[in-house]
């Protein structure tokens, strides 16, 4: 599904040249759970930015499901993210002023879902997640845990190929950061591929692989169950 070959990120100011990532070669398979893992700073969500399309390389190529998409115009980048890609973060990035109902239902509205098909998928998700009680609210008057269900429900409501997480555990406790962990599991189970960068070991380990950056560079690749 992703490969990579010398991907390269520089930022360049009128003083100052940052190599966020140095000459990256990863490849993720279509079903895999792989956990990308570094101090702050190492290109972690560099990575993340340029693989969810988000942000282009400097240098090297991309290839999603075999195309290279690198150094596509925003245009087309935008097309194929958002019928392919969900987004998981640290900050859940709800719309405040958008219930929980309507904050799962925006990403079908960008690719134009039939409003009974818009319906029936937000509230089977809404139940899936235990949070249907809450369809009315706002993200503020609900808890960590409770915004971040949300915000994973609005990432797979599109039914995704590949899920991106940064830090999808960051803000929650240990009880709610395993209830994500559990969901997000449940997802790779049924198929979806997700790519996830955490600081933490154990939320790590629900991957089949986990990559270690350091200076913007792979350093080390550990298998920590088969992928089947």
């Amino acid at each position: 599904m992703i490969k990579t070959e010398n991907l390269t990120k520089v930022y360049q100011t009128d003083e100052v040249e940052t190599t966020a990532l140095n000459e990256v070669n990863i490849e993720i398979k279509e079903g895999e759970f792989v956990s990308v893992m570094g101090p702050s700073g190492c290109g972690k969500s560099t990575l993340l930015n340029v693989l969810g399309m988000i942000d282009n390389p400097t240098s090297g190529n991309y290839y999603f499901n075999g195309e290279e998409i690198g150094h596509l115009p925003e245009r087309k980048r935008s097309n194929i993210r958002k019928h392919n890609l969900g987004f998981v973060f640290q900050s859940f990035n709800l719309i405040d002023e958008l219930t929980v109902y309507e904050n799962v239902e925006l990403p079908m509205l960008y690719t134009k879902v039939p409003s009974a098909d818009r319906k029936k998928r937000v509230e089977e998700l809404l139940e899936g997640m235990n949070i249907m009680h809450r369809a009315k609210h706002f993200p503020q008057q609900l808890s960590g845990g409770q915004q971040q269900r949300v915000a994973v429900a609005r990432a797979i409501v599109n039914k995704p190929k590949l899920i991106l997480a940064d830090e999808p555990t960051g803000n929650l406790d240990s009880a709610n950061g395993d209830e994500v962990m559990k969901v997000l599991s449940e997802l790779n189970a049924t198929g979806t591929t997700i790519l996830m960068v955490t600081h933490s070991q154990y939320c790590a380990e629900f991957g089949n692989r986990i990559i270690r950056m350091l200076d913007g560079k792979v350093v080390t690749e550990n298998v920590v169950r088969q992928y089947l």
